[in-house]
């Protein structure tokens, strides 16, 4: 996201406007999705993959407390209830969980996404390494220590970019990639390896 986005997001959440507990119990290697304030971006992200999900980070512990490791900006740690509180939709958030099989692979999964913290923000939603995204952050983080691939990647031209051109051409500085490959926050949630654990979206 650009510098004036994130500006706006962190300017939303009031030093101590936290969301209020809920029955989550936080586990480490969880994925916690969200929904950003509204702007341009998330706009586009959530339209083109037909989801209300614009955002996607880890669960680390910390010195005794919860953080969300999470690409927005750049790379960094985030005290969950802080990052819980800046979600839209009165600060609602799911989260998913690695199946029994593949619990194995979550002191790998966090140690591998270390390497990309202070990566910046990557607007262009490419699979290189140069700048990361959430989606990419959490896929790369499991795929470069385990093998395993989260969810499937697409090609934006799969997807409902249409809508969106203007915007994608702005953060693009050109046409629109049809055949550039992601993943989007969605896909991530549809993995397999995953199972839900908790939802805070009301129905």
């Amino acid at each position: 996201m650009d510098k004036i986005t994130v500006a706006l997001i962190f300017a939303l959440v009031a030093p101590g406007a936290f969301a209020q507990p809920k029955s989550y119990t936080p586990q480490e290697g969880d994925f916690v999705f969200q929904s950003l304030p509204t702007g341009d971006l998330v706009a586009a992200i959530e339209g083109v993959s037909e989801s209300d999900y614009s955002h996607v980070g880890m669960i680390i512990r910390k010195n005794e407390r919860w953080f969300v490791r999470e690409a927005i900006g750049d790379v960094h740690d985030t005290p969950l209830p802080e990052w819980e509180s800046r979600g839209r939709m009165n600060h609602a958030f799911d989260a998913f969980r690695l199946k029994p099989d593949f619990q194995k692979f979550v002191p790998g999964f966090i140690k591998g996404s270390e390497a990309f913290l202070g990566r910046p923000y990557d607007f262009k939603y490419a699979m290189d390494d140069q700048a990361i995204y959430c989606s990419e952050l959490l896929y790369k983080s499991m795929f470069n220590t385990s093998g395993v691939r989260l969810g499937k990647l697409q090609k934006l031209g799969q997807l409902k970019w249409q809508a969106y051109r203007l915007t994608i051409e702005k953060y693009e500085g050109g046409t629109v990639p049809l055949n550039r490959e992601m993943i989007t926050p969605r896909a991530l949630s549809e993995a397999s390896q995953l199972e839900q654990v908790f939802h805070g979206y009301k129905q």
